[in-house]
Order: C-alpha cells, then structure tokens, then sequence
C-alpha cells in the first residue's frame, strides 16, 4: 500500500502537494506508461475527473481521517484480502485491454503488445523509483526490473499470452483466458497476502529454465562474499592499534 511506503506519512504532512502528486502515479501509473509506450500524452488518463476525484478522497482518507480510522479499516486482514483480490482482478482486465489497444495500432507488433499489456499490469512498480524521488526517497534496491516482485512477473507472463491469444497462436478464447488468469491471479495474491508471504508460484520452473537457458545456479542460489568491514569498524580498529603502539613506547 502506497501509505506504508518509506517516509510516506512524514511527506504527507510536510508537503502534502507532494505526497498527493505520488499518491497520483501510484494510481494511474500503468496508464502514464502506456500512454507513452503507444505515442501518446502522459496526461491523457487525467481527462478522467472523477478517477481524479475518487483517488484524491481515498488519499485524503488515508492520511488524514481522524484517529486514521480509514487506514485502520482498510488493513484488517479480510477486508485486505478482498481489496487484494479485486486489485488482481482489474490487472487482469488492464492487461488484456492493453494488449488488444496495442494490436490495434500495431497488427503485427508483437513485442509493443507485450511491452503494453506488461506495463499496463504492472506500471505502479515499474513506477515505484520515480514515485519515492518525489518523496525524497532513493531506494534503487527497490527497482522492479532488477528484483521482479510476483505481480510484476505475472503480468509479464500474461502479457505474453494474451499477445499469444491476441496473434490467433493460442486456441483460447480471449473470455476463457481472462478467466482463468484472473482465477490465478487472485488465488495467488489471497493465500501469500493471507500468509505474509513475499515468495512467488513461479521461482521453481523460474529456477531450473533459468539454469538450463542461462547456467544460473539452481534456487536462486548466490555466491557469498565476505562482508567488507565497516569503515566505523576500520576506525575503531586503527585507533585500538596506535593507543597499543603509544603504551609499548611509553614502556
């Protein structure tokens, strides 16, 4: 949620334009990047007044409710739960919308509709960077496409099928395919939220193709390297070695 964010609350009450500026990427991000994909405005989706309006209530709300009984409200697990699986259910939809949008303007571009419908699902991560440095934040460790979380690699995958789909490749239709996704999607997201759980379905067929195609270690294992001291350490360290070396001249 974009309230639990790094510094989201202090920014709130210090620069609320700010915080309401990020508040608006974190919303509409996946239809800032689309449009840009595809050649047109970045503002275009904020002719929606009342998108704007519903999603300047529902910051307003969330920072600034007495007793932040709002917040309070929307992060009891149930009704958590419901939210997260509607989230997954509109993701499908975007996903699918921007991959026929884009097949529509490029009838044979197949890696246009993939780059859309991908950026159309997961557009708030890919935004996340951008959206921290209007907070004053910088968190590159965050960056979505180094570190894909679950959603952003499903949307990925989905992407890639509805192109599929879309280019008449796969023997599905396109209702039977929404369904199905959205199944997926939602199930998923219900059991990690419903147990705190930040891994992804995908890591063990990701693991073993990735060593097959790419030589990478299996289960995402990592070669470990000594920590570097730290320069307090260091400091210390040195400082301990001249007092020893003062006392033996001293003696």
């Amino acid at each position: 949620m974009f309230a639990e964010g790094v510094g989201a609350v202090e920014v709130s009450r210090r620069s609320p334009v700010a915080s309401w500026l990020s508040a608006m990427l974190y919303c509409f991000g996946s239809y800032i990047l689309a449009d840009v994909v595809l050649g047109h405005s970045p503002l275009d989706y904020f002719q929606h007044n009342s998108h704007i309006l519903l999603a300047s209530a529902v910051w307003y709300l969330v920072f600034f409710c007495p007793l932040n009984l709002f917040y309070k409200a929307v992060s009891l697990l149930p009704v958590k739960l419901v939210l997260v699986a509607l989230k997954e259910v509109v993701r499908t939809r975007k996903i699918a919308a921007g991959v026929h949008h884009a097949h529509h303007a490029y009838h044979h571009g197949f890696l246009i509709m993939v780059i859309t419908g991908y950026v159309k699902g997961s557009g708030v991560a890919l935004m996340s960077n951008f959206e921290q440095l209007l907070r004053g934040v910088w968190r590159p460790e965050t960056n979505e496409i180094l570190h894909m979380s679950f959603p952003t690699k499903a949307s990925l995958y989905g992407a890639i099928l509805f192109t599929l789909q879309e280019a008449h490749l796969l023997p599905v239709a396109k209702s039977s395919l929404i369904l199905g996704f959205t199944l997926f999607m939602a199930t998923s997201k219900v059991v990690m939220t419903a147990r705190h759980s930040h891994g992804s379905p995908f890591a063990l067929v990701e693991s073993w193709v990735c060593h097959l195609l790419f030589g990478s270690p299996l289960g995402g294992e990592e070669e470990h390297h000594p920590a570097p001291a730290s320069p307090l350490k260091a400091k210390d360290e040195l400082s301990e070695g001249v007092r020893k070396r003062k006392t033996k001249k001293a003696e």
